[in-house]
């Protein structure tokens, strides 16, 4: 029987074995080893991979050369040494699952991918809407937004603290993505990902609300170090200066005596 047909047969065929798919996120244009990890590769008659169960990438039956489909030519590399298989240029149409199946005493399957082609997330903006300043607190609207969706959340500061209204604030957007807005350290973040891709944009909150955001205090205290030390540091350089002109005035002077002495007693020899 030829390769051609079995792997036919082996399309019909719903082959038993591992039912656990594992999920790989791919960027667009990359490519993506998938791998056999099971013992039914020690002993079998035929070997395929093939994507969405119809299908077929590569078959390979032991003693022979792998057989690529045309369809894939270029842009499939399969080992016979481990039986995994390299998935190159990837596109979106690529998404789906990839399945690795065994024939021998019995069929099944013995690796299941679930693979997603993404490309690179867009780039987003963080905006301020509103600012509301008082002597004891501050609000601040910002949205964060994309080419396809955006969030709008609250800030509100006092004079020790900030917080975010309802905590960090994320929804999936149209394209599958994550768009998050959230608080870290004083810095608001809007934040667009997926799986194989991010970028962001910060803002400091400070910018919107100086005299909150709960840096009045850190501030204060860090003048006043600044200042202590810096008078500190002058008074110190000060008396250091001091004392290196005084010994240079006192031998100067010194000096001067000693030369006046000197002409006194010339003159009187």
């Amino acid at each position: 029987m030829s390769l051609s047909v079995i792997l036919g047969l082996m399309l019909c065929i719903e082959a038993p074995g591992s039912s656990a798919v594992t999920d790989v996120f791919v960027k667009r244009g990359e490519d993506v080893l998938l791998e056999v990890m099971d013992d039914a590769t020690k002993k079998f008659d035929f070997f395929i991979w093939k994507f969405n169960i119809i299908n077929v990438l590569v078959g390979y039956s032991p003693g022979r050369k792998p057989t690529v489909s045309k369809g894939y030519t270029g842009r499939v590399e399969f080992s016979v040494e481990n039986y995994s298989v390299k998935l190159k240029y990837l596109q979106d149409d690529d998404s789906g699952v990839y399945e690795a199946q065994v024939t021998g005493d019995k069929e099944q399957t013995i690796a299941k991918y679930m693979v997603t082609v993404q490309g690179p997330v867009s780039p987003v903006d963080l905006n301020p809407d509103s600012v509301s300043n008082s002597s004891d607190s501050c609000n601040l609207t910002v949205t964060c937004s994309t080419e396809d969706s955006h969030i709008s959340s609250t800030f509100t500061c006092d004079t020790k603290t900030c917080s975010q209204e309802g905590g960090d604030q994320s929804k999936v957007t149209n394209s599958g993505a994550s768009l998050r807005v959230h608080l870290l350290n004083g810095t608001i973040i809007c934040n667009h990902s997926n799986q194989v891709s991010w970028t962001q944009k910060k803002t400091q909150i400070q910018d919107f609300c100086p005299l909150h955001a709960g840096l009045s205090d850190d501030v204060s205290i860090c003048l006043v170090k600044t200042v202590v030390f810096s008078v500190g540091l002058i008074i110190m350089v000060s008396v250091v200066i001091s004392v290196h002109l005084m010994e240079k005035i006192r031998k100067q002077n010194k000096q001067f005596s000693s030369n006046q002495m000197n002409i006194e007693l010339n003159l009187l020899q």
